[in-house]
């Protein structure tokens, strides 16, 4: 099968796209055959094994890449299924996470981590949607705690994360104000956000307003300063931060920010998307009734997968990227 590999750590131009053996299905996995897959901040690091500190946390590798084909998310159909595994069937359509998603085939993993494909998302919406979408619901739901009527901001409003975490926050009753840029304000509005604050005009320390959650997919703000908008019993949770080449990256940023959470009022955590099925389905029920919608950047073919990688380096996408695969 093709597949998009890396041998080394580095920059996009070290991928390349090859022929490799299709994965072997053992009695708990799923194999997917790939149709999209899309992309994340989270892929050019793994790409780069940046922040370097991450190669000695686990799970990157500390030479050369753990994983030699590249990807996570993925949409396609299910092409074998293992002898342990129910409730999926050959010839389903999927949304799943995929370690080594941009291929031809790859298999689900963690084990169930995946949900049928809403039929009114192509599966090139549906590739936008693992990683981002379960960080979002993940950081609204369960570790904000968000209700209606609270008060959410969010950094990077028009980001993969952005774009999911607002139309979430709207849907459950919760006042949400985005930051974005000047291009993307009436995307932000038209997602549900009450308020939108244009950060080339605007400074958002400024605001005065306090809110209960503030979501920060950027990183560009210190935690000590961005801790003032939170109202008493706040909440911050941190989700972005480091530039390619950078040693701590935001691992130091999120230390500093759990640090900073033990002597203040407010709560400051660092988030951690886990790839949970159950999520996946709740997901795939909100897509499914038009409750959510991805919103798309860019599309690149396969072999052109440097240059997606290159375009979400530049950390000015447009809700996602997404490879197509066949």
């Amino acid at each position: 099968m093709k597949a998009i590999v890396q041998e080394r750590f580095g920059p996009p131009e070290v991928l390349r796209l090859a022929d490799v053996d299709i994965p072997r299905v053992g009695p708990g996995d799923v194999l997917v055959r790939v149709r999209a897959a899309g992309l994340n901040p989270y892929d050019w690091h793994m790409l780069r094994g940046d922040p370097y500190v991450a190669r000695l946390m686990g799970g990157v590798g500390v030479r050369r890449p753990k994983s030699r084909v590249a990807g996570l998310d993925a949409a396609g159909t299910v092409e074998a299924v293992g002898a342990d595994v129910h409730g999926v069937r050959v010839g389903d359509d999927v949304l799943a996470f995929c370690p080594g998603a941009l291929a031809e085939y790859a298999l689900v993993g963690p084990p169930g981590a995946f949900a049928p494909k809403p039929a009114n998302l192509t599966f090139e919406q549906a590739a936008a949607v693992p990683l981002a979408a379960v960080t979002a619901l993940q950081a609204l739901r369960d570790a904000a705690g968000l209700r209606a009527g609270q008060r959410l901001l969010v950094n990077g409003a028009a980001g993969g994360i952005g774009t999911f975490a607002v139309q979430l926050a709207a849907g459950l009753g919760a006042e949400v104000t985005g930051v974005c840029g000047t291009h993307n304000v009436d995307l932000v509005r038209s997602l549900g956000a009450a308020h939108v604050v244009d950060y080339t005009s605007a400074d958002v320390l400024d605001l005065p307003e306090r809110y209960d959650a503030i979501l920060d997919n950027v990183g560009n703000l210190p935690a000590r300063r961005l801790r003032r908008l939170l109202a008493p019993g706040g909440i911050l949770l941190l989700n972005g931060g480091g530039e390619p080449g950078k040693v701590i990256g935001a691992v130091g940023r999120f230390a500093g920010g759990a640090a900073l959470g033990v002597v203040v009022r407010q709560r400051i955590r660092p988030l951690v998307a886990k790839p949970r099925q159950a999520d996946l389905v709740t997901l795939a029920d909100l897509l499914g009734t038009g409750q959510l919608t991805p919103v798309l950047d860019r599309t690149f073919p396969l072999p052109d997968t440097a240059d997606a990688l290159r375009h979400v380096e530049a950390r000015h996408t447009r809700g996602k990227v997404v490879i197509t695969i066949g």
